[in-house]
């Protein structure tokens, strides 16, 4: 049975939401929620041997396989489930009904786990709603799984705050070092920093090497994750191939911010290799390496090179140029 809702009934809606007119957008959310919710359970059924996303392009599917290590084979639902119920949490945010915010944000991330502004923002409500727990859990989910240097600093002032309540003021202060290095601009990085100072100038002035130490000790890993960067790159190769610059350009930044441009060519250098080696390697009529093969290889020759987290010296990614 066809889907009563399309990707111009979405947009249709998004622009009331421009506008600021969420009386008229409600009503049309809910409807389409029904129908998705209706059309998923008779289509979009997961099972041990497929699951259904809404993934925005092919860079979050590769990173998925990548992060999850989900085995199944992966199905493209339809039309982007995950923007309404985004647009509906929007909704019930700016009508401070709080926890169907959180119920319909729990919706886009099931759909599209790879959104990591998606997953910041649940955090926040969970913490609105008094769940510290959720909280700090969902911050540091992103960790692993942001492609957005300025989302990854989020986090990373999210986990400051969080330690900053349980009195952690050295985990806090590693943290905080992390979110001012990839996102010092944002609100969340700024009261960070001005609570860090006001309750624990001590931890706030520690050197770089006591922060990170801090960290270390009880096992966080506060660096972006190498293999998003890779996955990154590979995409950007591959736009750069079918003669798309701006795509290309566009990832290419993304992985430079979180790595650093030194590492970011220096991964670049790799993948070009890899694939040349892979492609010999399979040129005796056997399949082509798969995506999974390459980052697999360039994950090995990264780390046998010392660019698994490489960084500048200050401890985070290059200027903007």
């Amino acid at each position: 049975m066809d889907l009563s809702v399309s990707l111009e009934d979405i947009q249709h809606v998004e622009n009331f939401l421009g506008q600021g007119d969420v009386e008229s957008a409600l009503p049309a959310l809910l409807e389409m929620r029904d129908a998705i919710e209706d059309y998923a359970e008779r289509v979009c059924r997961a099972t041990d041997h497929i699951q259904y996303f809404t993934f925005s392009d092919s860079f979050e599917l590769l990173a998925y396989r990548r992060v999850e290590k989900d085995p199944r084979t992966i199905q493209q639902a339809p039309i982007p489930f995950d923007r309404v119920y985004s647009d509906l949490a929007f909704v019930y945010i700016r009508q401070q009904e709080y926890a169907l915010a959180r119920d319909a944000l729990k919706q886009a991330v099931r759909w599209n786990p790879m959104n990591c502004a998606y997953r910041l923002d649940l955090a926040e409500l969970y913490r609105v709603l008094g769940d510290a727990r959720e909280w700090a859990a969902l911050n540091y989910s992103v960790l692993a799984r942001a492609a957005d240097a300025k989302l990854f600093g989020r986090a990373c002032a999210g986990l400051g705050l969080f330690f900053l309540d349980k009195d952690e003021k050295m985990l806090a202060s590693g943290f905080a070092r992390r979110a001012a290095a990839y996102a010092p601009g944002e609100r969340q990085t700024l009261s960070l920093m001005q609570r860090l100072m006001a309750e624990a100038p001590e931890e706030a002035n520690a050197s770089e090497e006591e922060a990170a130490r801090a960290l270390e000790e009880q096992g966080f890993e506060a660096d972006p994750n190498a293999e998003i960067a890779i996955c990154l790159l590979m995409c950007a190769t591959d736009a750069a191939q079918e003669g798309d610059r701006n795509e290309a350009t566009r990832y290419t930044l993304r992985a430079r911010d979180l790595v650093g441009e030194d590492a970011a060519k220096a991964l670049i250098q790799l993948i070009r290799e890899t694939d040349a080696e892979l492609a010999a390697e399979h040129s005796d009529g056997n399949a082509p390496a798969s995506e999974g093969e390459v980052v697999d290889a360039v994950m090995a020759a990264s780390a046998q090179a010392g660019l698994a987290a490489a960084e500048n010296e200050d401890g985070g990614p290059d200027a903007e140029s």
